[in-house]
């Protein structure tokens, strides 16, 4: 989502603002500016914002010292910083409203962590996406109405602090060093689960715990050689494995009775006797293979005898 400089879908803003940068919006997701505004300027996207609650809007670069420009959209209901590396305080965030919906905090070089207290006058958030920032870390199991969490960056002894968001439908824990996954299963009803480049991270069986798991994405985890049994997770339709060098058993992805879509992403280390598994899967109707040639990606495609997956996925 952030952790980096401009987004796809959103509205570009930088200072001196042109009438085209004020134009009507459309279908973008965000309004984003890399510097600091004038405040004429700043009233001028606020104007642009109004009427507009699904518009997340993002500050990012290395201009901004604070957050006191929130004060000209007390209206919003998502808002992303990120990247603000010589920001010292969060002290404008008291401008955003009790009942925001979207918050995300990028990763920071001052010399000491922001506290995550302020979060619990954000009870109804439902999205939060915190980077590197872990001081009072806590606080995030009182913001029961949480339905998608990311955590960059941040490494948790295990996972108890997220036992009371009964919510949470999404969880990404990117980096970090979270080793003890144990307590996964009694976390929300998780749809879509991704775990990517934990350190020190092996055992991931608690994943097959997760009954409502929908979607499951592996991304650089070096020591895990064992994927979950997926056999209790009977509405899980998309696997995504990435750069999983540990994997060479595929049998727990035939076992998934509901899987529909299965990509290998930069997994030139499988062969096609390890995919043999996965012929005649009675419900999987597309697959995606990055085994590391055309060739071979093609042998694989008309082994299975599935169509390239195509599109994004859509929960149910």
């Amino acid at each position: 989502m952030t952790g980096q400089s401009f987004l796809p879908g959103g509205r570009h803003i930088t200072s001196p603002v042109s009438r085209a940068m004020l134009a009507p919006l459309q279908s973008e997701r965000f309004v984003q500016f890399p510097h600091p505004l004038t405040d004429r300027e700043y009233r001028k996207v606020a104007k642009l914002l109004q009427g507009h609650p699904e518009v997340t809007l993002r500050a990012y670069g290395l201009g901004f010292t604070d957050l006191e420009f929130l004060r000209y959209f007390p209206f919003i209901l998502r808002f992303q910083a990120d990247r603000l590396y010589n920001v010292e305080a969060l002290d404008g965030l008291r401008h955003l409203r009790d009942d925001l919906e979207e918050f995300s905090l990028g990763e920071s070089r001052t010399a000491r962590q922001f506290s995550l207290a302020f979060l619990r006058r954000f009870r109804d958030l439902k999205l939060l996406y915190l980077e590197q920032h872990a001081r009072d870390i806590a606080v995030i199991g009182e913001l029961d109405k949480l339905e998608d969490l990311t955590l960059r960056s941040i490494t948790l002894p295990d996972l108890s602090i997220l036992l009371p968001l009964s919510s949470l439908r999404s969880l990404d824990l990117k980096l970090g060093g979270t080793k003890d996954l144990g307590l996964l299963g009694q976390i929300g009803r998780l749809r879509y689960l991704e775990l990517w480049q934990i350190r020190g991270l092996e055992d991931i069986s608690a994943v097959g715990e997760l009954t409502e798991l929908q979607h499951l994405f592996l991304q650089s985890l070096r020591r895990v050689e064992r994927l979950p049994d997926l056999q209790r997770l009977t509405k899980l339709r998309r696997v995504t494995l990435d750069t999983m060098k540990g994997i060479t058993d595929l049998r727990p992805l035939a076992a998934a009775t509901a899987l529909e879509e299965v990509l290998l992403i930069a997994m030139r280390h499988i062969s096609l006797e390890d995919i043999a598994c996965l012929v005649g899967h009675p419900t999987l109707r597309a697959a995606a293979f990055g085994l590391g040639s055309i060739k071979r990606n093609a042998a694989a495609q008309e082994l299975v005898g599935v169509p390239t997956v195509s599109g994004s996925f859509e929960f149910r």
